[in-house]
Order: structure tokens, then sequence, then C-alpha cells
């Protein structure tokens, strides 16, 4: 018999002994903090909506137990939540409470439909300001009814009846209602400013336990919540309707997709709020579906994900399921044994608990946020539907909305005309297509005969109308005696659309056309195509920056790299004209005898009449100069002369040069090893040389040594003791292990 004596092994064998203590530990005091914060939010959406107050207890207990077994996140919490509040108000209304326990059956199907046709994460896709707009709606129009409420009056069916008959309500407000409902939201706008350790409690439930025994002691009546018997003698069965199923069909859609969607908002909520897990959003939806199915055949309210006993959840410590399941059991064993409590809760104290939700619906980070997006019209159209007709109609609207205004941002084009030094440049930016053609047309139309016209196209896409329009301009204008120049910067060419359909251009285009122009087989003459390419889509964009140079240069660095044609310079170091005075040579030696006029005279002029700041010694990978040197070969001609210069760059390679170490530590190879080396030895010649060492002791010169990966295009900074590598996030060179 064997016995497993490792700890760590033990805690990882599954079954209850090894769960167990985790349990105890996180999930059961996370799991009562919950039921705390649930069991109060819950009673009063129950109420706001008219359904029976055992309708949301029973929502709280499945959503708890059903929605945390089969869902697909093991930290949300699920139940009966503010943005139904006002849909589910409506459908009890209109079809009665049964038949709205019927809707939230077929609400829950529809997210088991969703869920098993992986349409979770297209739910996602509509736009965030329409969700924050309906919210915010919604906020609104809990915060207009549960005012009256709270003035000792009854919620109003809509939000405009609200708004006309509140100087009404007002005129004859009950006083132990209104006070009972302002001290609960005094305390609870209030509960942030108090010491930690009476944090600890749950603000929701402190301001109405505080409220319920305020009701107790005030000398006026104080209306309260009303349950007839234990929880279990309000359990319904749906009904079916007799007719009206269109409506029926599109209060369960409605139901169903704001359902999901703030499922899925709050799942990935919790997912950024632990790294690591990730949840199945289908399987969310499923299990979401299941638990409205249930819930609305209990007779429950409809249910979902709530963010803010999510979040809370997570803040407690839960660690799995268990917490979501356990509160769900919580609010149950209450709702059985302590029914006369629950009867003792005032209704305007729930009506101030939903006054402070609602309100909290309304964020000021999210109206920020769209104005700043260019959103702020789609937000507030949203809001006013929702709040004046109805949750589908303002949801409709601020999709179709901000569609519009995507379309209108996607086919926005700039076009304009001015004249400069003697021609005139059309400047055209963005999405050209059909829809530009008369501004396009009327733009082109008011350039003056025989001009010389320079057409500047950064276009991401372009159609056959506008291609046809520039085309029929074009010819038209230089048979009048002008010159027209197309040059096209953007990501589309014109010239594509003669092989197919117009299609956007991708960026990467642009990166390949510059930089591989070797890729280009067919050319028969490279250099003369190139400067063609050049002419036609960069000429233009360098012209201004080396106009600011024609009268002389003032570069930052001198570049000393080798004459390889894979190495360009200002490509890795992301340099433009006039910033690099570049020295190539074979190797990228440089003689420490002086002897070689053309490196002499480079560094003189570059420290002596150009002051630059820096010199840089750059090697590369698959070097030919080091392979030679490495292998000692023989030419016979005047390249061996000039390898001799790297003779002492060999010598300290084979006699163990630190650079060499950390190089095959790296996993270079014996020649790019030799090639790392060479370049800290030319450094130390250049410190050595007297207008070099000048430049370090008067301006402070900097040296510094590069070298180019080509199999990975990454560049190292070499130095006298090791490698490093550049990192691009934080800008600074960190060592490679050694």
């Amino acid at each position: 018999m064997s016995t497993d004596t490792d700890p760590a092994r033990r805690t990882s064998l599954p079954g209850l002994s090894g769960a167990l203590p985790g349990l105890l530990r996180h999930d059961l005091p996370a799991s009562v903090v919950v039921f705390l914060v649930a069991l109060p939010l819950s009673i009063g959406v129950a109420v706001a909506t008219g359904a029976p107050v055992a309708a949301g207890l029973l929502a709280a207990v499945v959503g708890g137990l059903v929605a945390g077994a089969l869902g697909g996140s093991s930290l949300q919490v699920s139940g009966p939540t503010a943005s139904l509040t006002v849909v589910v108000a409506q459908s009890i209304q209109q079809f009665g409470w049964a038949v709205t326990c019927f809707v939230t059956v077929g609400a829950g199907l529809l997210q088991v439909v969703f869920g098993l046709t992986r349409l979770a994460r297209g739910a996602l896709a509509i736009a965030p300001v329409v969700v924050h707009g309906m919210l915010a709606g919604i906020g609104v129009v809990i915060a207009l009814q549960q005012l009256h409420v709270l003035l000792g009056g009854q919620s109003l069916s809509s939000s405009w009846q609200s708004i006309v008959q509140l100087p009404q309500q007002l005129g004859s407000v009950r006083g132990g209602d209104a006070l009972v409902g302002v001290v609960v939201i005094a305390i609870l706008l209030g509960w942030k400013y108090l010491p930690k350790p009476v944090r600890a409690v749950p603000a929701p439930l402190a301001a109405v336990v505080v409220a319920t025994l305020l009701a107790m002691v005030v000398p006026t009546t104080v209306e309260r919540i009303t349950l007839s018997g234990s929880l279990f003698d309000d359990i319904a069965l749906p009904q079916v309707p007799h007719g009206g199923w269109g409506t029926i069909a599109l209060t369960m859609f409605t139901v169903a997709l704001i359902a999901s969607v703030e499922t899925l908002l709050s799942a990935v909520a919790v997912d950024r709020m632990r790294p690591g897990r990730r949840t199945d959003l289908d399987r969310e939806l499923i299990g979401q579906g299941v638990a409205n199915m249930t819930s609305g055949t209990l007779g429950g309210l409809p249910i979902a994900a709530v963010i803010v006993r999510s979040i809370t959840n997570v803040k407690a410590g839960a660690r799995t399921k268990a917490s979501t399941m356990l509160s769900g059991l919580w609010v149950l064993v209450f709702a059985v044994a302590l029914v006369d409590v629950v009867r003792q809760i005032p209704k305007a104290a729930l009506a101030g608990l939903l006054i402070v939700i609602g309100i909290g619906l309304v964020k000021l980070a999210h109206i920020r946020l769209a104005r700043r997006t260019g959103d702020l019209i789609v937000y507030a159209t949203t809001v006013l539907v929702v709040v004046f007709a109805n949750l589908l109609l303002g949801m409709l609207v601020g999709l179709a909305l901000a569609l519009a205004l995507l379309l209108w941002r996607v086919a926005k084009v700039s076009i304009a005309a001015q004249s400069i030094g003697g021609r005139w440049v059309v400047t055209i930016d963005g999405t050209l297509t059909f829809m530009a053609v008369p501004r396009l047309t009327g733009t082109l139309a008011a350039i003056p005969a025989g001009s010389v016209v320079t057409v500047e196209m950064a276009v991401d896409f372009v159609d056959h109308a506008a291609s046809d329009a520039l085309h029929e301009w074009s010819r038209n204008y230089e048979i009048g005696g002008g010159r027209v120049e197309f040059v096209e910067m953007g990501t589309a060419r014109i010239a594509d659309l003669a092989s197919g359909p117009p299609t956007r251009g991708h960026a990467r285009r642009i990166l390949n056309e510059t930089l591989g122009p070797w890729r280009r087989t067919a050319r028969t003459d490279p250099i003369s195509a190139g400067v063609a390419a050049y002419h036609r889509g960069h000429a233009h964009v360098v012209r201004p920056h080396l106009g600011e140079l024609r009268d002389g240069q003032n570069p930052d660095s001198l570049f000393l790299t080798c004459a390889d044609s894979r190495i360009v310079p200002n490509v890795i170091t992301s340099s433009g004209p006039g910033d690099l005075f570049t020295v190539r040579n074979i190797g990228n030696l440089i003689p420490a005898d002086g002897r070689d006029t053309s490196v002499e005279a480079a560094l003189v002029y570059a420290l002596d009449k150009l002051d630059v700041r820096s010199v840089v010694v750059c090697g590369h990978s698959g070097c030919g100069a080091m392979e030679a040197l490495f292998h000692e070969r023989v030419s016979g001609s005047g390249l061996d002369a000039w390898l001799a210069h790297g003779r002492p760059a060999l010598e300290q390679f084979r006699a163990g040069h630190p650079v060499a170490v950390a190089a095959a530590a790296a996993g270079f190879g014996e020649v790019d090893q030799l090639g790392m080396v060479n370049v800290a030895v030319q450094l130390d010649v250049l410190a050595r040389h007297p207008v070099v060492r000048r430049g370090i002791e008067e301006r402070g010169v900097v040296l510094s040594g590069l070298f180019f990966d080509i199999a990975t295009a990454r560049v190292v900074e070499i130095t006298s003791a090791g490698i490093g590598e550049i990192d691009d996030a934080a800008r600074q060179v960190t060592a490679l292990p050694v």
C-alpha cells in the first residue's frame, strides 16, 4: 500500500475533503454577504413591478441555485434585476401576473436557444452607448415611479404621468412614508463615509433595517409590504394567453435580450476582476435560460446576472460556484422561516432603495464617455425614448441612430483644394464612394483651367463611381491645357478596380510597398520602377520635410554599419531624412591605425562639423565579413587587407569576451557571436580615437552598439560587458540571460 505525504498533492485531490476548507473559509462568508445584499433588492424589485413579493424571493432562490449551478461563470450572482423592472411592470399591467410568468418561461427558452446557437458574443456587439442609454433610461423611469411611493402614493404607469402628477403628490405627501424613504436614501448615500468596520454590513441591508425600526416608532401610519402566508403559498403556475401572441412574443424577446445583455456585460466585468478566469458565455446563457424557465414556472420574476451582486461576491472573497448557490439557499431559508420579518418592511424604504439604484444607473462616466466619443446624441435619444415611450423602442431607436452615425463616420470623406507654391493641391482623405461624387466634382470644377494639379489621395476605399469621376475630370482638364498628377498615399488603389470589385485597403499594404520592393519580380528595371513608385506614392509626402533640409543638415547621430543590403538604418531606428549621418563599409570596421581616410574623414566631419550627439556602431547577423574572418579565409585580394582590421575582434572572441559568452547563452551561433564582439571592439577603438574622445569629454557624446538579428527583425544592445534586448513597452534595455 502506498501513501502520499505531499501536502501540495493532497490539497489537489478531488472530493469534498479537499474542497471543504476552501468553501468554509471563502465561499461561505461570501455567500452570506451576497445574501444580505440581494435580499432587500429582490423584495424591492418585486414591489416596483407590481408582482407578489414572493416572486422576487423565488427569483433570487432560483438565480442562486439553478443559474449558479448551470451557468458558465463561477462567480456571477443572478436574481431579479432593476433593468427588467420597467418591462415586467408593463407586462403585468397589460397581461396580468400569470401570463407574465409565461413570458418569463418563453424568454428563458429564447436564452437557451441563444446559447445553443452560440449567439452569446453577438449580444456584446450592441453599441455600449445604447446599453448605457437603456440603463440610464430605466433608472430614470424607476426613480420617477418610486418617488411617488416614497411620498405615500402609488407608482404610475408612465413617466409622463409621474412628472405631471408630481406636484399633486407633493401636496398630499404622507409624512411617515416620506421620512422613512428619505432616511434610507441618506443612509445609502452616506454609507461610504462611515468607518470601515461599520461598512462591513451591506448598505442596503442596514438602510432597510433602520427604516423598518423607524417605522415602528414614528407616530404616523407607514404602509408596509404584503406577503400572504409562506413563500410556497404564492407559488403560481404560468397561464397560457388566449390571444395577442404578437405582443407576447415581442415582450418575451425584450426580456430575453435585456437579461442576456446584462448577464454578458456582468460576465465581462467579473472576468476583468479575476484575470485568468474566463466565462463560457454560451453556457452562461443556457444556464440563465433554464433558470428563467424554472423561475417563471414557479411564479418568480425574470432573472439576470446582476453586476452589483456579482462584484460584491468577488470582493467578498468567493472562489467557486458554492458562494452563489449558498446565497440562494439563504434566501430560501429566510423566506420560509422569517415571513413575519418581511411583512414589517415599509414600502417607502424599498422605494428609497430603488430610487438610489435608479439614479445610480445614470452614470456621469457614461455621459462623459459618450460626449468624448461623439455619441452623446445616441445616448440622449435612447434615454428619452426609453423614459417617455418604452424600453424596446428606445433600444431600437438607439441602435438605428448608432448605426446611422457609424455609417456616416465610415463613409465620411474630406475633400479640399488650395493653391500652394504655384500649383493646386487637392486632398482627399477618408472613404471615397459615389456619395462623395457631387462634392468631389464641385471641388474639382472650382480649380482654374491650365494649372498644375496634384490630387493627393489618402483613402482606404474607392469605388468605381468615384474613380470614373476622377478620371473623367482629369482627362477633360488636361485637354484644356492643365496637368494632373495623382499621388496615392492611402491603402486603396484606383488601379485595383481594373481586376475586381472595390475592396477596403489594409495599412500593411503601404508597409509592404515601402519596405518590400524586392518582392516585385516582374520588373525589368527595379531601380527605375522603384523611383517611379516613389514619385507616385511617397515623394509628395517627403517633399515638405526635405524642403526644411535643403540649406543644411543637423543629424543627431553618426551611424556606422555594414554595407550589407539587408540593413536599412532608417527603418530599424524609426528615423527619417536628416536624422542619421550614415557610414557603411564591409563588416562595420573602424581601422585603429587611422590609415583608412574614408572612415577618418567621416568621423572628423560628423563630430567637428555636424556636432552629432551620438556615435552608433551596428552589426548584424549572418555577416559575410564576420564569416570570412571567423574561418580565416584568404581571397588574395584587397579584401584580406581590409578584414585584417577585424582580427582584434577575432582574438577577443577566442579569448572568451563577455559579449561572446552572453550571446552564446542567448542562443546565437559563433559567427553572430563574433559579430557582436566586433561591435564591442569597434566601440573601444572609437573611445580611443582623439576626435571622439574630445567629443565625449567636451560635449558628452554617447557611444552605442547595436546588433540587428535579421531572422527575428530585432535589434540587440551591445555593451562592453554583454548584450541586452531593447524593450518596446518600457523603452529600456534589459540584460539577456547569461
